[in-house]
């Protein structure tokens, strides 16, 4: 600028008429578009999809419900190229997303606790789904030394189902077995308590054995109500480890409906974690929080596909695609592999610290880390026990 050129400071009000030439390549399909005339947060006029003053998009959300929940879908998945650009870093290049957030490279990817509730959530409920068995099997021998298969179905519709099934088996594929059809007993899931497959005898308090009359429970810094509670619980334990006995679906349940909410306060003391061996690493806490949910995405996402690959083999196998299920196999012992190679290198390109350092503290976290897993397991178990 020369000497004689004037500098002048411009600004904008809400409500100026501001004629801005729009880009064709960042303006948004007229289809999309509400249309009104100014912002109905703030009333400035609008030029185009967003409001430049407050940043409200200009979208009428009094639309056909199909189209308004693919838009709040397409929102909270995040399911648009940035999705497909999170998922290849994510699997296949450790620490990489990570290092990109950190350096202000954020709008490619997904937002890191996006992926890590989507991850989540996918994973647990494709667990939850897959673990859900209907039937329990269990094996006996009868006083002449024969054994016995037992089939507990958990309601009577399962029951009508397997009784069908025996039925329908050829006589033909009956004889090609060790075992013959009357061998396996079909059994109705009753209510009733078995009280010596579980003795609140071996519950002990004061190194003696509960009662709740003689020696229940009382510890005198906890309120009168913990301690009743307390003794409820241990005298109901034998109805609910006999229910869990007959039906172990009940304890899983109740696990899945634990499990992930534990897992996401979790997060916060695996940051603390790095934050403590990474102490001179001058980095802030929220760097290792990323860090973490980035990491858990990761062994969330590759479970899942394990999962799904475990399902697949099994499923090839039993149409006769032995060389398809062999290939799944092997594909599932390879991401089992991978994955702590994945973490150890992650751990090297954020921090980047020399690959001893690195294999040193990738070590002593792990033990760390595995320790509060199970601290949070047992928790876990232990709500779900109560919550039964």
């Amino acid at each position: 600028m020369s000497e004689n050129e004037e500098h002048t400071d411009i600004t904008f009000e809400p409500g100026d008429d501001i004629q801005v030439e729009p880009d064709k390549a960042l303006t948004m399909r007229p289809e999309r578009l509400a249309g009104s005339p100014a912002c109905l947060n703030c009333g400035t006029g609008l030029k185009g999809p967003f409001c430049y003053y407050c940043g409200q998009p200009d979208r009428n959300f009094l639309r056909f419900f199909p189209a308004l929940l693919r838009e709040l879908m397409s929102d909270f998945l995040d399911l648009d190229s940035r999705f497909a650009r999170t998922m290849k870093p994510l699997l296949f290049k450790p620490g990489r997303l990570t290092q990109d957030y950190l350096e202000g490279r954020r709008f490619r990817y997904t937002p890191p606790m996006r992926l890590y509730l989507f991850s989540s959530i996918a994973f647990f409920l494709l667990a939850a789904t897959l673990s859900n068995n209907a039937i329990t099997t269990s094996t006996s021998q009868r006083a002449d030394g024969e054994t016995v298969i037992s089939l507990v179905p958990a309601d009577d519709e399962a029951l009508q189902e397997v009784k069908d099934a025996m039925d329908q088996v050829p006589r033909s594929v009956k004889g090609k077995f060790d075992f013959e059809l009357g061998d396996i007993e079909v059994h109705k899931q009753t209510d009733e308590i078995d009280e010596t497959w579980f003795d609140k005898g071996d519950i002990q308090f004061n190194e003696e054995p509960w009662d709740r009359e003689t020696n229940p429970i009382d510890i005198r810094w906890l309120p009168a109500w913990v301690n009743d509670w307390l003794n409820n619980e241990v005298e109901n334990s034998p109805d609910k480890a006999q229910r869990i006995n007959q039906n172990p679906n009940l304890i899983i349940e109740q696990v899945f409906d634990v499990l992930p909410a534990m897992m996401f306060i979790l997060l916060p003391a695996v940051a603390m974690i790095f934050k403590f061996w990474y102490l001179f690493a001058k980095r802030f806490y929220v760097e290792h929080l990323i860090f973490a949910l980035h990491n858990h995405a990761f062994l969330f996402v590759t479970l899942m596909l394990m999962l799904l690959l475990s399902l697949a083999e099994g499923l090839l196998k039993e149409r006769g695609a032995v060389f398809a299920g062999n290939a799944a196999e092997w594909l599932v012992i390879a991401m089992a592999i991978w994955m702590p190679i994945y973490l150890f290198v992650s751990l090297r390109h954020v921090y980047q610290q020399n690959w001893f350092f690195t294999f040193l503290k990738f070590g002593v976290i792990g033990i760390s880390y595995m320790t509060l897993l199970g601290l949070v397991t047992s928790v876990v178990a232990l709500l779900s026990f109560v919550m039964l």
